[in-house]
């Protein structure tokens, strides 16, 4: 594994008050490389969050899980890259049309405005789902199976990852190749709450499952010190190396 847990674990930023979302960055800046802006602090404070993050030399995971027609989506993909991310997502529900589309218009892009092309993932199934809620969907896959088809689609289209839980990581890995990306929500460390993801891990054992990189909200920017809570993830994670 032999990597710096910084440049792996990405902060969610998961609120609405700017204030605090800026004291959080200033607090864990020299623990946390990555940041995750979602819906409801890019609604609110779109370019401010963005400015605060690229000031202090953050790279920005830009979480608004894009689901739209292609050209729609190929259109606020270009928007995306303008701002300068690290990375940002899309669904793959949404076809493949759609993904290809996004990654063409990017590149083309990138290309003709001298742009660095951030990773674009793709989102299979929420954490927030589980089997029960996956047949009630309308889908007859297990959930495993699912999102196995999922990352394959993703991969096929050119995306440069996926969003999925730690439960499917390895099989990903086997699936699409060791240097197709995942991106594992739902982490909680051993001493944390498990709130409401239903198909969840700790930190340790996602990367021990092979993911790339973990997002992590709750247990840290609710913590009576966040920066201790970031360390003792540290910790866990440093463990699991030992072991190895």
């Amino acid at each position: 594994m032999r990597f710096k847990p910084k440049d792996r674990i990405i902060l969610a930023l998961d609120t609405d008050n700017l204030d605090q979302a800026k004291k959080l960055v200033l607090m864990l800046k020299d623990y946390i490389k990555i940041f995750k802006v979602g819906n409801q602090l890019f609604t609110r404070f779109g370019q401010e969050i963005i400015k605060i993050l690229k000031n202090n030399d953050c790279s920005i995971f830009l979480d608004l899980k894009f689901h739209d027609i292609p050209n729609t989506v190929a259109r606020a993909g270009e928007e995306v890259m303008k701002l300068g991310v690290f990375m940002f997502n899309i669904h793959t529900l949404g076809g493949s049309s759609m993904m290809k589309e996004c990654v063409a218009s990017c590149k083309r892009l990138a290309e003709t405005e001298d742009l660095q092309c951030p990773y674009i993932i793709g989102v299979t199934i929420l954490t927030s789902i589980d089997q029960k809620d996956l047949f009630n969907l309308g889908f007859n896959r297990k959930m495993k199976d699912q999102v196995l088809n999922l990352a394959s689609s993703a991969k096929e289209a050119g995306l440069d990852g996926v969003v999925a839980s730690p439960n499917e990581v390895r099989d990903i890995k086997q699936l699409c190749g060791k240097d197709f990306l995942t991106v594992v929500p739902g982490i909680r460390p051993s001493w944390a709450l498990k709130d409401d993801h239903q198909r969840l891990s700790t930190p340790a054992k996602a990367f021990e499952e092979g993911a790339d990189y973990i997002v992590i909200g709750r247990p840290i920017t609710a913590a009576k010190d966040p920066i201790e809570a970031t360390l003792k993830i540290y910790e866990e994670i440093e463990a699991l190396e030992q072991r190895l």
